[in-house]
């Protein structure tokens, strides 16, 4: 399945392949503040719409997350890195998709503030 998705301004802009099987929500320091609902694909099922430089990123702790939000609204749509088998990655805030029932969508907890 294709989704489209952007930040609330519609600067950062992206479509994603694949199936929404669960979601990720994470208590490590940002995650937990942001609110994120992340879904993890391989990057090449990541595409975006809008010019790269038009999300801005932020990296903390071991630096091992591109987090990615616009400037111009304060969203974080997605964000990049690599799986544990060195696979690039793209973490999608499912919140940030259009048409979705979110509530449909099951969540699994993750304990990040244990890395």
């Amino acid at each position: 399945m294709n989704y489209k998705g952007s930040c609330h301004c519609g600067r950062v802009a992206f479509e994603v392949e694949g199936e929404i099987g669960e979601a990720l929500a994470c208590n490590c320091s940002i995650c937990q503040r942001k609110g994120s609902l992340l879904w993890f694909v391989p990057r090449e099922k990541f595409h975006l719409l809008t010019p790269e430089d038009a999300a801005s990123s932020y990296m903390f702790n071991k630096h091992a997350i591109k987090h990615r939000f616009c400037p111009v609204c304060g969203m974080h749509p997605y964000g990049e890195g690599t799986d544990p088998k060195g696979n690039a990655m793209a973490a999608i805030n499912i919140r940030c998709i259009e048409g979705i029932e979110l509530s449909a969508i099951p969540v699994r907890h993750y304990d990040g503030r244990a890395l």
